[in-house]
């Protein structure tokens, strides 16, 4: 399956074809992000030089997820950022601890400079009518109580959300609509929608007031995952549409980035930083 502009666009109607029109200056992106999910085992293993490497790349801001870093000094995290010029505006938390450990996990993503919690996945237990009925009045818990602590909230996909349908009503589609818009904020991956089937050009142009932060893959024909660059989605397309606007940061994520893990991120944010759209 080639992604070309005209299958990310098809269907999405004369705004998204606008999107194309060439203009007197290209935009860039500013501040391009690295999800830490992408390298856990070396950042695990040495956290600091890690994020070293992260910063000597070009990355100026990361995202705290998996590679154990719930369980480290997050104070000399934030520190060794501020010296290397990187900063941490979101982190990932469970859905488990935001339950029972709600203000240790509040004091964590404040010590690390975030200023958003984003849920970056939900367990099978979850994954159907019964649990999905059970799990949504707490995101809006969550958010709600989030916002008191001074923090937003945001719900990271996979592609479950979408293809898991009880009755006839995606997961995602419940999720829009019984969690409150204005406080539970979209922390969309682009590869994990289009994996469910979704076009990406019509899902961000209606959830442009939703959409807090994109994860950034690329797809290659097999519909396996990739760098940014080594496969066919055209992200100059997406991020031009009106419904990107919003959007305020854009993180590098592979979960099968293959090691040493740094050549894969290179590429990525090297293509990112090329971009002009």
């Amino acid at each position: 399956m080639i992604l070309s502009r005209r299958t990310l666009l098809a269907g999405s109607g004369a705004v998204a074809a606008l999107a194309f029109v060439p203009t007197a200056s290209a935009a860039q992106l500013k501040a391009i992000g690295l999800q830490l999910y992408t390298i856990r085992d070396i950042f695990s293993k040495d956290p600091v030089g890690t994020l070293g490497q992260v910063a000597k790349i070009g990355y100026r801001e990361v995202e705290f997820g998996g590679g154990g870093y719930e369980g480290m000094d997050h104070a000399m995290l934030r520190r060794t950022m501020d010296k290397l010029g990187l900063t941490a505006p979101s982190v990932h938390i469970g859905y488990d601890a935001l339950l029972q450990r709600f203000d240790q996990s509040v004091t964590m993503a404040k010590t690390l400079g975030a200023t958003t919690v984003v849920l970056p996945y939900m367990t099978d237990e979850h994954r159907n009518e019964a649990g999905w009925t059970a799990a949504l009045p707490n995101f809006n818990r969550f958010a709600t109580d989030l916002k008191k602590a001074g923090l937003g909230f945001a719900y990271h996909n996979h592609d479950f959300e979408f293809t898991t349908k009880p009755g006839g009503v995606s997961l995602y589609e419940r999720l829009l609509k019984e969690t409150d818009p204005a406080l539970v904020k979209l922390e969309l991956d682009l590869y994990w929608a289009l994996h469910a089937g979704e076009n990406l050009t019509t899902l961000i142009e209606r959830l442009s007031q939703r959409i807090y932060a994109y994860h950034v893959k690329d797809m290659r024909p097999d519909r396996s995952m990739a760098a940014v660059g080594a496969g066919t989605v055209d992200f100059a397309a997406l991020f031009k549409l009106k419904g990107s606007a919003g959007v305020r940061h854009f993180y590098v994520e592979n979960d099968q980035a293959p090691a040493p893990y740094l050549p894969d991120i290179t590429t990525s944010f090297r293509t990112l930083r090329a971009l002009r759209f």
